[in-house]
């Protein structure tokens, strides 16, 4: 799974120590799907939830993830090939220089849709599914300081296959909003791998679209007789590639950036040669998913460096926690 290291303007535990959370975040990960996955062999059960409000440090590693024994069922499964292709997701990447000593952390699962998995490969969904929810709350809050999330965000299909799809050492950055110059300037979604920098500029409306490019400024979006035009998308690739290629400059880090369009649902069709975009639409979406995939390589700290270098001027909206709780208090007596 990869690691939300930021989204848009929010806060974010990587911003306080991005030294310490990567790899935090594969042993926490790791240490706990090995536990769920124990429970669920042995059909272990309690007899009551256990809650653990977000506010809450947690004690113990049982605490996190006690609610998941009241759905363990008795018997094991045997794990099928599409578990296996899953399993190589959580291989831990820690940095490659240096150690990263344990540290408490916060870790917070609140249970959404609770079933008995019948398989692993649902137990692993469901863990999957539940930990996406526990890297929004990362994403978004720290000890002191929370962001509103909009609930958009829980529903984007691109962001959940992004973090559940790609290896642990990938950093991802969301559709950034970053401060240049006192203006707020929103980037396009950047992938932070160990050796490479993409950036992807998602080009999504109607299904089966096709999207005629050209040099020039308008591109034109066929949906059978239907034609409309739109501002050239390769415009938005550009200015994120310049801002991040500066930025990387500055801070003397050293990683080739790659640029990526990105139509999931549509076509592309550019008659022309582009130097440096690769279009990925819906013939070579999942090639494409499945050649990021196969990264084993840990984290690097040239990467890390990368990383720091967009925080720097990472754009923060953010409230203390204290105000929440005096909000939610006045909510409950009105």
């Amino acid at each position: 799974m990869a690691q939300l290291v930021k989204l848009q303007d929010y806060i974010s535990r990587y911003q306080v120590d991005l030294t310490r959370y990567p790899t935090q975040f594969v042993r926490l990960k790791k240490s706990q799907w090995e536990r769920v996955k124990r429970q669920w062999e042995q059909g272990e059960e309690v007899e009551e939830w256990e809650h653990i409000a977000e506010e809450e440090p947690v004690q113990t590693e049982k605490s996190a993830f006690s609610f998941l024994k009241k759905i363990l069922p008795p018997k094991r499964q045997e794990p099928t090939e599409d578990v296996e292709d899953i399993e190589k997701v959580e291989i831990a990447n820690e940095l490659d220089e240096d150690y990263i000593p344990e540290e408490e952390t916060t870790l917070h699962f609140e249970p959404n849709i609770i079933y008995s998995p019948s398989t692993l490969y649902e137990l692993k969904r469901m863990f999957m599914d539940q930990f996406f929810h526990f890297q929004m709350k990362w994403a978004s809050s720290t000890i002191r300081e929370k962001s509103y999330i909009d609930p958009k965000f829980m529903r984007d299909t691109l962001l959940r296959t992004l973090l559940q799809s790609l290896p642990d050492s990938y950093l991802i950055f969301y559709q950034p909003i970053v401060r240049l110059k006192k203006a707020p300037v929103e980037l396009e979604t950047i992938i932070l791998t160990p050796t490479d920098c993409y950036v992807v500029k998602m080009l999504e409306q109607e299904d089966q679209a096709v999207f005629v490019g050209s040099g020039e400024r308008f591109w034109i979006k066929k949906i059978g007789a239907f034609e409309k035009k739109l501002l050239n998308p390769i415009i938005d690739l550009n200015r994120t590639e310049t801002i991040v290629s500066q930025l990387f400059q500055a801070e003397g880090v050293d990683i080739p950036i790659r640029k990526i369009l990105l139509s999931r649902n549509g076509y592309v069709d550019y008659p022309g040669t582009t130097y440096g975009v690769q279009f990925i639409d819906k013939r070579k979406y999942v090639d494409w998913i499945q050649q990021l995939k196969r990264s084993i390589s840990p984290m690097k700290r040239m990467q890390i460096r990368g990383a720091q270098s967009i925080l720097n001027v990472a754009e923060v909206t953010s409230f203390n926690r204290d105000i929440w709780h005096v909000e939610n208090a006045d909510e409950e007596q009105t």
